[in-house]
């Protein structure tokens, strides 16, 4: 496959929400640690409201369809990590602004923005033991596989492994922000819930380039 349409952003939307359902659970868990025991709930009710405003879209403006489901996500819920994911598929979808297709390079554009602004609206950067420690090396895989004119499926694979060695690295990694900077040195160790979140994000896309 060397482009992603409407129709194949429609099959993805299923696949995260079926993901976030799966792993409701797992997410409250990993948050119960060091968080506040909400980010299951949280994403199971963010990407609810994306794949029903992804299946309703009509149109053919994949940028708008990004946009549209961030506003529906911001709605939905409206905590720090919804208000994130929101922002990075508004910032997303600008990026990629009338397009009815997207090719690999383009989709990196919309990664790398979606990442970018995830990361200016929160205030963080990698290493900081956040949803940014998956996003970001993921992105930067996804932009290296488009440089060596990879196809879309094997990008996303290879990004997909960057975020699994990201939530890995997060490990390691001391938090800086949100409830679980209050544990500071206790949080080396344990296993970010928002990197988490972040490959989970692109295990989803997988099912739409299969």
């Amino acid at each position: 496959m060397e482009s992603l349409g409407i129709n194949e952003l429609k099959t993805i939307f299923a696949s995260l929400k079926k993901i976030m359902d799966e792993n409701r659970e797992y997410l409250i868990d990993l948050d119960s640690v060091m968080g506040d025991s909400d980010l299951g709930l949280t994403m199971q009710k963010s990407f609810e409201a994306a794949n029903t405003e992804a299946q309703n879209f009509s149109e053919n403006d994949i940028g708008k369809q990004f946009i549209k489901v961030g506003m529906k996500i911001a709605q939905a819920a409206p905590s720090t990590m919804g208000t994130l994911i929101a922002t990075g598929f508004m910032k997303g979808g600008k990026s990629v602004s009338k397009r009815e297709i997207l090719n690999i390079g383009e989709l990196a554009i919309f990664f790398r923005a979606f990442t970018d602004g995830i990361m200016h609206a929160g205030k963080t950067k990698p290493g900081n033991k956040t949803i940014i420690d998956a996003l970001d090396p993921a992105t930067t895989a996804l932009e290296k596989a488009s440089n060596e004119n990879k196809s879309i499926a094997e990008g996303l694979k290879e990004a997909y492994q960057a975020s699994l060695q990201g939530v890995e690295n997060s490990k390691q990694m001391e938090a800086q922000h949100g409830r679980a900077a209050y544990y500071r040195e206790k949080s080396i160790g344990v296993q970010d819930a928002g990197a988490t979140v972040g490959s989970l994000l692109f295990k989803g896309f997988l099912p739409g380039v299969s």
